[in-house]
């Protein structure tokens, strides 16, 4: 870094201190990160208080072909617009370069998914364990078969009130969402009777001596079973069913439950209302599974696909 660099940078880093009152550890990572352009640049024979958006728009390129991650280069892109509207205030220049520059977009992370299969094993598990009569069973697999056939969140699902559910109430589950919305979610069939099965033989076992007005009662401040016991509950079970504990958790429970919906056909829209999404492009993650899907049929089924090459020449 060049003298006259230096010395904006160390300016800069001590208005942040004195007058934003930021933390020592914010101003390691700004000085960090600027020296890290400042290197850069000189490799492109600039510098730091003279460079163009260009020039620092090659920067995050520089970063993407180095293989740093998208979060790194979006705390970099927050140290340049800090210094560079210090350096444009303070009259060392007289524009600022980074006012335009765009943060990089985050990588849009596919949900683990669990196969058709997986799930059912998880099932059968519980199922089998539930004929036992114990109530702890008994609950596991009502709280399994509700997640698996609603795509709650588990938040929604360890604390569903006591009147969500009436058996015989045409299988529907009344659940109120993030922002206290309330939405109605259909039952399976088979839901419906585990869930009743759970209200007769094995809720009783879990009351506090004053009652609960919750579906799944704890004896815990929340008052209902906590999140963090059903998620041990169900890692427990996945490592009896043999399947890796790393992989499982409620939130991927509702991944496959959207997941396997869509690969049997239902439209976005319904899936949307059903998940509780206030705006469909957080349901539209899930297209990536239709996506595949028509891509491994026209590789089966297209006579120039990657599992039908060769047989091309019969159709004459």
């Amino acid at each position: 870094m060049s003298p006259q660099d230096q010395s904006a940078v160390d300016a800069f880093l001590e208005m942040m201190m004195v007058e934003r009152g930021v933390s020592q550890r914010t101003i390691r990572n700004y000085g960090r990160d600027l020296g890290r352009v400042a290197d850069y640049l000189h490799t492109q024979s600039k510098e730091l208080l003279g460079a163009t958006r260009d020039d620092l728009a090659g920067y995050f390129s520089h970063l993407e072909h180095t293989g740093r991650s998208r979060a790194t280069a979006a705390l970099c892109l927050s140290a340049m617009r800090q210094f560079y509207a210090f350096a444009y205030e303070d009259e060392m220049r007289t524009d600022n370069p980074a006012l335009t520059l765009e943060a990089p977009k985050k990588e849009k992370r596919l949900p683990k998914v669990l196969s058709i299969e997986e799930v059912g094993r998880l099932l059968d598990l519980v199922d089998s364990k539930a004929e036992s009569g114990d109530a702890r069973a008994i609950r596991m697999s009502a709280l399994l078969h509700v997640l698996y056939a609603t795509g709650l969140r588990v938040s929604e699902l360890v604390s569903l009130s006591s009147g969500s559910f009436l058996p015989g109430n045409g299988s529907i589950l009344r659940v109120r969402g993030k922002g206290d919305k309330e939405r109605l979610v259909p039952l399976t069939e088979e839901a419906e009777q585990v869930l009743d099965a759970y209200l007769m033989f094995a809720r009783d076992r879990f009351l506090p001596k004053d009652g609960s007005a919750f579906l799944f009662p704890g004896g815990g401040k929340t008052g209902h079973l906590t999140t963090a016991r059903f998620a041990q509950l169900l890692k427990e079970t996945a490592v009896e069913a043999g399947i890796d504990p790393k992989r499982i958790s409620p939130h991927v429970l509702r991944h496959a439950f959207a997941t396997h919906l869509l690969e049997g056909g239902a439209d976005l829209r319904s899936l949307q209302h059903l998940l509780g999404h206030a705006d469909i492009t957080t349901t539209q993650v899930y297209t990536h599974v239709r996506q595949d899907r028509l891509r491994e049929a026209l590789e089966e089924h297209h006579p120039l696909g990657g599992k039908t090459k060769g047989s091309h020449a019969d159709l004459s």
